[in-house]
């Protein structure tokens, strides 16, 4: 744990060791939290969370692989469904 103090201006440097921990360079964007009696600095999301974070969930197909042809056929066998 380290100790910083706060300039007039409400700054203060974030520790090297942190930085260097966290890969947080120059620029990098910063959010601040308040929770309970607690500041959490949390670095921002440039973009939202996306299907393909998501992708380690979702389960890993065994089978054989398809054709782009099979794909397009069942595609048209369940449009031809809908109809």
């Amino acid at each position: 744990m380290e100790t910083v103090r706060l300039s007039s201006k409400g700054q203060f440097v974030l520790p090297k060791a942190i930085r260097d921990l966290r890969h947080w360079g120059p620029g990098t964007e910063l959010v601040i939290l308040e929770r309970d009696s607690e500041v959490i600095i949390r670095a921002a999301k440039p973009f939202a969370e996306t299907l393909l974070e998501l992708a380690d969930a979702a389960p890993i197909y065994s089978g054989t692989p398809l054709t782009i042809e099979d794909m397009d056929r069942a595609i048209a066998a369940e449009a031809g469904k809908r109809r």
